[in-house]
């Protein structure tokens, strides 16, 4: 918040040099944690697509939600790398197989071990987009439908830049 207002007073006062000061400040907030690194590192080993060129968007829903993968600039390829990774990851969480996330993630990731007891109580339908996929998530069980949340914040936090929650 406190660099919104640097660049709100900045930008009023049409001052070059504040708007330089508060530019550090603002690049410092938007850089990776030392746990979204390695966590993009860990990120790399698990997901064929270039994280820097796709975008990861979790939309949490009233019976559990949506992941998506998409390209930022359409290329056929990173398109081609995100379906085929997606695909496996539906298929893998249906059958209760949650090992990619955790070792990107860590074991203790929230909502985690509870996506894994109640897999086989979670609907888990993988589907192509326009510029990549989603796995879409549905369940009656509230604990799993917040268990779904739960992992989805985590892996927005986890992630950084290279994810967004959107609302339903």
């Amino acid at each position: 918040m406190k660099h919104n207002h640097l660049l709100a007073a900045a930008l009023a006062a049409g001052s070059l040099a504040m708007l330089l000061a508060a530019l550090p400040a603002f690049a410092d907030s938007t850089a990776p944690s030392a746990h979204q690194a390695n966590v993009e590192q860990r990120s790399a080993t698990v997901m064929p697509f270039d994280m820097n060129r796709t975008m990861h968007v979790f939309t949490p829903t009233r019976g559990g939600g949506v992941q998506s993968v998409i390209s930022h600039d359409g290329d056929p390829h990173q398109i081609a790398l995100i379906r085929l990774h997606l695909r496996k990851e539906a298929g893998a969480f249906a059958r209760g197989d949650f090992a990619d996330p955790a070792s990107i993630h860590g074991n203790n990731m929230p909502g985690l071990a509870r996506l894994r007891a109640g897999a086989r109580h979670i609907a888990i339908n993988y589907a192509d987009t326009a510029n990549g996929a989603r796995i879409t998530y549905k369940t009656s069980d509230p604990t799993l439908i917040a268990a779904i949340h739960d992992w989805f914040a985590a892996q927005v936090s986890d992630h950084g830049a290279h994810a967004m929650m959107m609302d339903h």
